[in-house]
């Protein structure tokens, strides 16, 4: 399978025997790792039970994730994506925005994408926007930004 990679290094991969397979956390499926090709801004996976073209193209367009268990701790302030989606985006002044549905890199920093019922806001991981992560409570502190959200 060709996955996309947002790692790092690829050393992450290293010495780890299975990933997860799936469309969300609730229905991924536990597959052993056999073999980790690495290209440009991609990985060559072979994992076992995944033995065809046909077995592939069923889990096209899937995430892949680590198990939590393999993931290193990350030094103050910073986050793994899978503890900020899912966090609820409230302004400092309190209003409520939305969650955070997606992340993607960009190069220069992540960009967070909150939605709720009519729209969606592109949030850049960055200092004078995103003011405080609190993880245990599940909050995102953000300051709107000139330009961020239609008036």
């Amino acid at each position: 399978m060709k996955v996309r990679s947002y790692l790092e290094t690829p050393e992450a991969l290293q010495n780890l025997s299975e990933l997860l397979v799936g469309r969300s956390v609730s229905e991924a499926r536990r597959y052993p790792l056999e073999t980790v090709g690495i290209g440009k801004n991609y990985f060559i996976l072979k994992l076992r039970g995944i033995d065809d073209r046909d077995a592939a193209d069923g889990l096209r367009g899937a995430p892949v994730w680590m198990p939590a268990e393999k993931m290193g701790k990350l030094p103050e302030g910073e986050y793994y994506w899978r503890e900020i989606i899912g966090l609820q985006v409230v302004t400092e002044e309190g209003r409520k925005l939305g969650r955070i549905e997606a992340v993607f890199p960009t190069g220069s920093n992540d960009v967070y994408v909150c939605r709720d019922e009519d729209r969606e806001i592109l949030l850049p991981a960055v200092g004078d926007v995103v003011r405080r992560i609190d993880t245990g409570s599940g909050v995102m502190v953000v300051r709107l930004l000139k330009g961020l959200v239609e008036s």
